[in-house]
């Protein structure tokens, strides 16, 4: 998977701390990495985005975006209020494949969930996946809800003949009720994806050197990891 795109099944779902174990666990296999975000939003001109966040959880990656918005909206919408021009698909695909020269892997992290619109043409996340005939990975909640986002998701990515590596659960509480240890089980059959790792709820606020230690225990092999679902799921067996 020279290029990989992480989409979210929404908002505040763990897409960019899952990026970073991502990066981290590819930079412990000692391959080079470059995470691309499409579209940052919500900060200045002078804040840090979700690429600088990647990079100074996993260490040294090569950190970049495509365009960024002051306003926490969609992109399309960010860009309008800004009075600013909208970034395309084909300019995210552009970025990622020149990257992909350089680094042995890509990660494109998305805005929001698959289909939020990236400009006034309805571009989206998708778009940039087909272009670039990239594989999808789909980062989701633990609890209640997470089956149908996750699996419309999964609908779309089909329907548009994208593959999905799997699926990563983007923070694991502590204290999993009961709804978010069924769905260990259920997740995979809905995306028709395996389940790819868990983060333990509150990854992000570990010390760049201690998170960088513990990310490929939070991830599948897939993902350059050595997490195990089956284990993981008998663990917290309802």
């Amino acid at each position: 998977m020279p290029i990989l795109v992480i989409t979210g099944t929404g908002t505040e779902v763990g897409k960019t701390v899952t990026t970073a174990a991502v990066a981290a666990a590819a930079l412990a296999a000692g391959r080079s990495v470059a995470v691309l975000k499409a579209a940052q939003t919500g900060v200045g001109p002078d804040e840090p985005g979700d690429a600088r966040e990647v990079a100074r959880l996993a260490g040294a990656v090569a950190a970049a975006e495509v365009a960024r918005y002051p306003d926490p909206l969609a992109p399309a919408t960010a860009a309008r209020r800004a009075g600013r021009a909208p970034v395309h698909p084909r300019d995210v695909a552009e970025a990622a494949a020149k990257l992909a020269t350089e680094h042995d892997l890509v990660l494109v992290e998305g805005a929001g969930g698959l289909l939020v619109r990236f400009d006034a043409a309805g571009g989206t996340l998708a778009d940039v996946a087909g272009l670039l005939g990239a594989p999808v990975l789909i980062v989701t909640s633990a609890g209640l809800g997470t089956l149908n986002t996750t699996e419309l998701t999964a609908r779309e990515l089909r329907s548009r003949g994208l593959e999905s590596p799997g699926v990563v659960i983007g923070s694991w509480p502590g204290a999993p009720d009961l709804a978010a240890r069924c769905n260990l089980a259920d997740l995979p059959d809905v995306a028709g994806a395996p389940l790819l790792g868990a983060l333990p709820a509150g990854a992000a606020a570990l010390a760049p050197a201690a998170f960088q230690a513990a990310a490929p225990h939070w991830l599948a092999p897939r993902l350059d990891g050595t997490w195990d679902a089956e284990v993981f799921r008998m663990r917290h067996a309802p």
